[in-house]
């Protein structure tokens, strides 16, 4: 029976040094060491061996158990670094190879034109200014020539909002143009003032192809000594021949702001037609990009400039319909519908 021992033993460490995965070397742990392996067929036939014997068999066939489950260990071991080493080398990175190219982000398309527009003034001499977006019912509407019982807060759909204070409730809003900065600027310096101020404006009103409830305008105003429409008109001529194309003309007619007098609306030539009529210019040749107007010499008694002295002109217009204009969108809701396939154009 020992001799069965021996001539298993060297069987089994045979067998093993040939193995090397670890599929093989379970299906030699099975063999050699499972419940219906030959190892554990021995101690059942020892009923019929002397005492002695079957001692000695008994301790041998142990000691055969261990040493072969040890064996099975050490060779587990190895038989993992292998593995392991292998998997390193199939999926080892070169280095040396060039990365996959990143999906780089671009500015939005309003980020795009307001920059450009700043740009554009900023060559002329302007400087840039923010302001809240949340506003004072003073600096939006009265302090530009707009008290409460004024009819022309009518156009203006506004978005209000209750200000408890110290001493009382105070009316404030979601601003619905950029021109309160002009009362804020003026309030805080002394011309000659030559200022830019782009920033979002809020309208309570349904959204459709050209009307959106948030929207970008861009304020623009100058105050100095003899300042003109001259001036006004020059400042305009060279913005719309810089954004829209040295061929450009432009043309102005009266309208009406409460805080400038006169008003005027500019309008270029449909770029699309050369100024025959279109269907973008709705036949007349001329498309409107803007409201300006010099000062209200009230607005400059309020922030304490005297009209006798100083003059200036003031302007402004609606980002996105730059862009509808310049690029042929036909609907403004396309700049904030996250639609890749439109941004990505830009």
């Amino acid at each position: 029976m020992i001799a069965k021992l021996d001539e298993l033993r060297a069987k089994a460490l045979s067998e093993l040094d040939s193995i090397d995965t670890s599929g093989g070397l379970e299906a030699w742990r099975i063999r050699y060491l499972g419940r219906k392996s030959a190892l554990t067929e021995i101690p059942r036939g020892l009923a019929t061996l002397p005492l002695d014997e079957k001692r000695a068999t008994g301790a041998a066939a142990n000691e055969l158990r261990a040493f072969l489950e040890k064996t099975l260990t050490l060779k587990e071991e190895v038989i993992r670094e292998a593995e392991i080493a292998r998997s390193i080398e199939q999926g080892r990175l070169d280095i040396t190879l060039p990365g996959r190219p990143a999906n780089l982000g671009r500015l939005h398309p309003t980020t795009q034109m307001l920059r450009h527009i700043c740009d554009i003034f900023m060559a002329m001499g302007f400087e840039v200014v923010e302001g809240p977006d949340v506003e004072w019912d003073y600096y939006n509407f009265e302090a530009l020539n707009i008290p409460q019982d004024h009819p022309a807060r009518d156009m203006w759909d506004t978005l209000w909002m209750d200000f408890e204070t110290e001493d009382g409730r105070h009316p404030m809003l979601l601003r619905t143009h950029t021109s309160p900065m002009q009362i804020r600027v003026m309030e805080a310096r002394r011309p000659p003032v030559r200022v830019i101020v782009p920033g979002k404006v809020y309208r309570y009103e349904a959204t459709d192809a050209t009307h959106e409830a948030m929207f970008y305008q861009i304020e623009g105003f100058a105050i100095d000594r003899n300042i003109t429409l001259a001036d006004l008109k020059g400042t305009l001529f060279e913005f719309a021949k810089r954004l829209f194309g040295k061929e450009r003309k432009a043309r102005f007619r009266c309208d009406y702001f409460p805080f400038v007098e006169p008003g005027v609306e500019m309008a270029i030539d449909c770029f699309l037609c050369n100024g025959t009529g279109c269907q973008l210019c709705s036949g007349s040749g001329w498309i409107e990009i803007l409201g300006a107007g010099m000062v209200h010499p009230d607005v400059l008694r309020r922030v304490n400039y005297d009209p006798d002295v100083y003059t200036g002109f003031a302007f402004g217009l609606g980002l996105e319909r730059m862009l509808m204009l310049k690029y042929g969108i036909d609907d403004i809701r396309l700049f904030y519908s996250n639609d890749l396939r439109f941004l990505r154009q830009f």
